[in-house]
């Protein structure tokens, strides 16, 4: 990675907090910093603050701080489930949801003048790239972990992928063909995002130095950001480290997706190796 990559990334940083007035502790012109108007918008109709720390990343004595300040001005109240008595929830009062409304009106007043400079075709670029720096950023924060084969957030993320290809195949899909933990010669992978499952994918072997990827799903709120490549990348790189040095893989007709992922990223089409019924097409890929 350059430097200069990451200087220019802090810089950026820099500029778009200091336009947006995110560091001031008079937020959109009113008397409360970024934390707390963020928390105004995020508790919307009543939040369980478990979900709320989760959301935001927050530490749980700092969202009580962000929570008290808000208590204080009347716009919020914290009271325990009625249905569960080690949960807490925050909602807003009545003089909290005037003054979300009115911090959304003076957000889209502020980008309004932000925009107005620009002509159509600009204000368009810019929201194109601000989706494709979404959609990096997302990528960058997903993170692909080796889970043991019988873990149980992997079998369910294949039960998922098994529900999808049974919707999408015209015969439908057995679960039963699902490779099962005992036949796993080599490693399982899971894709995390914001410490949720979107992905999985394995590999195991078929000779000492091929082996068979299989199973390899992105969840769909996750499709779109490059992390089937990503994951396809990880599982033959740990295949190539384990000695493998050919690839196969088989797919279904009805997966367009896939099968141009896998062209794209190096197989070619072989003879139909598999005795699986969902393995239409097959490929193959050298190490």
């Amino acid at each position: 990675m350059e430097a200069d990559q990451i200087e220019r990334v802090r810089d950026f940083n820099r500029y778009y907090t200091g336009r947006l007035g995110l560091l001031t502790d008079n937020y959109l012109g009113q008397d409360r910093p970024l934390g707390q108007a963020r928390l105004l918008f995020e508790i919307g109709d009543g939040c369980d603050l478990r979900d709320l720390r989760a959301r935001l990343a927050l530490d749980s004595g700092y969202l009580s701080r962000l929570l008290r300040g808000l208590e204080d001005q009347g716009l919020v109240t914290v009271d325990v489930h009625p249905g569960d008595g080690r949960v807490r929830v925050a909602r807003l009062t009545d003089a909290g949801h005037r003054e979300r409304a009115e911090l959304d009106d003076r957000s889209r007043d502020r980008i309004a003048g932000l925009l107005h400079g620009l002509t159509r075709d600009q204000r368009d670029q810019l929201i194109a790239a601000q989706n494709q720096v979404r959609r990096l950023l997302r990528l960058a924060t997903v993170g692909i972990e080796h889970v043991p084969a019988a873990a149980e957030p992997a079998r369910d993320c294949l039960r998922r992928y098994a529900a999808e290809l049974d919707d999408r195949f015209p015969e439908g899909y057995d679960a039963a063909n699902l490779t099962p933990p005992a036949e796993m010669t080599g490693e399982q992978l899971l894709a995390y995002e914001d410490g949720r499952p979107v992905g999985c994918g394995l590999w195991t072997h078929l000779e000492t130095d091929v082996a068979e990827i299989r199973h390899l799903w992105i969840a769909p709120e996750a499709r779109g950001l490059g992390l089937g490549r990503l994951l396809l990348q990880h599982l033959e790189d740990g295949a190539s480290t384990d000695g493998v040095t050919t690839v196969r893989l088989g797919t279904h007709t009805a997966l367009t997706e896939a099968i141009s992922l896998y062209r794209r990223s190096g197989y070619h089409e072989i003879a139909n190796y598999s005795e699986s019924p969902y393995n239409q097409l097959a490929f193959e890929k050298a190490l």
